[in-house]
């Protein structure tokens, strides 16, 4: 195991003690913003490391299950601490992580595998599976919301709620079992396409499990210093006069990097199934692990919970899936359809800033 690999984790987690017990300033934040980017990728380093010893799909899982629960824990401490003014914040993370996945991922993803091997290919009765999941699952999290009369407003009463949860988390957990049991091998690579990592010697059982402890504590620093860093977020979107909702696009872009780092990389190395796996295990698991974690903190402690869109959004959501359906039907990509979504990720930003 090389050096860095875990000496970056280990920089990362005694900055995040240090700023916790000591608190952080300017010149602190900035530190810490250069130790997170090390800590992104140390973690997509220990998670293909897990992901050659126990294969895939499971690898992929592993990352998108590790990064979703730490980002529903970092979304449910901003809501205990923000109160009423954070209601908005899960709604204003999930949507930002569909649409960064959707578009600025997968985007990015076909672009760079595209401009690196013109065409690739990938399982269609997996990410088909994935899609559907999650445009059922973003119907009733941030789209239903708006349209019930029982309360005022883009707002869930506690029964809505709780069906919402129920049922997101058992989306997530029948995609889950479709993908790693019943239908395994609609998320591996086609035939006769893989890495040069496939015939690699894989790691022994102590080195995976080292990588996972140290995946484990780069997620988690990646996530505790992008929280003590927030701050200064928050200030820099005031200062910049941009909506409140731009807090929430940038939480979830500094959580998902690790996954989006992991995902450009496979599908430059010629592994756009691993790509598409990520991505849409990411998204599914943002949705079908968050909305029940806050839901219920929302029932239990009576917290203000905001899931509805607006106008703008429900375009933007129609907008993104409607070009899924079209990216993914084939099973074959290429820079066009990069350079369309990764354009509608534009369009996302900047009217996130101008609404």
């Amino acid at each position: 195991m090389a050096a860095w690999t875990w000496l970056v984790p280990s920089l990362s987690l005694a900055l995040l003690i240090a700023g916790l017990v000591a608190g952080v300033g300017m010149l602190f934040a900035f530190v810490c913003g250069a130790v997170l980017i090390g800590a992104v990728i140390a973690a997509v380093h220990h998670a293909e490391v897990v992901a050659h010893r126990v294969g895939e799909p499971f690898g992929t899982l592993i990352l998108a299950i590790a990064v979703t629960v730490i980002e529903a824990s970092l979304i449910l401490s901003i809501m205990l601490a923000g109160g009423p003014d954070a209601a908005a914040l899960p709604r204003d993370t999930i949507y930002a992580a569909v649409m960064i996945i959707c578009n600025g991922v997968v985007g990015l993803c076909v672009l760079v595998g595209g401009l690196a091997h013109h065409e690739q290919s990938f399982r269609v009765e997996g990410a088909s599976a994935g899609l559907a999941a999650l445009i059922a699952l973003s119907a009733l999290a941030l789209v239903l919301p708006g349209f019930t009369i029982t309360t005022p407003g883009p707002m869930y009463n506690n029964a809505q709620l709780a069906f919402a949860a129920v049922t997101s988390a058992t989306l997530w957990a029948v995609y889950v079992f479709i993908q790693t049991v019943r239908h395994r091998e609609y998320f591996l690579p086609p035939k006769g396409e893989s890495g040069p990592e496939a015939h690699a010697h894989p790691p022994t059982n102590l080195q995976a499990w080292a990588s996972f402890g140290l995946l484990v504590v780069s997620l988690v620093t990646v996530v505790g210093l992008a929280k003590l860093i927030s701050p200064f977020i928050e200030q820099a979107v005031a200062r910049a006069g941009a909506p409140k909702a731009m807090i929430g696009i940038v939480i979830a872009m500094l959580v998902l990097l690790p996954e989006t780092w992991a995902a450009v990389r496979a599908a430059h190395a010629n592994r756009l199934q691993t790509s598409m796996n990520l991505a849409m295990g990411s998204a599914l698991a943002s949705i079908g692990l968050t909305i029940p974690v806050v839901a219920v903190a929302s029932i239990v402690m009576g917290i203000p919970l905001i899931l509805g869109l607006d106008p703008k959004g429900l375009v933007m959501l129609t907008l993104t899936f409607l070009l899924s359906a079209i990216t993914l039907a084939t099973g074959r990509t290429h820079i066009m359809q990069g350079a369309v979504h990764l354009v509608v990720f534009a369009a996302f930003l900047f009217l996130a800033f101008v609404p």
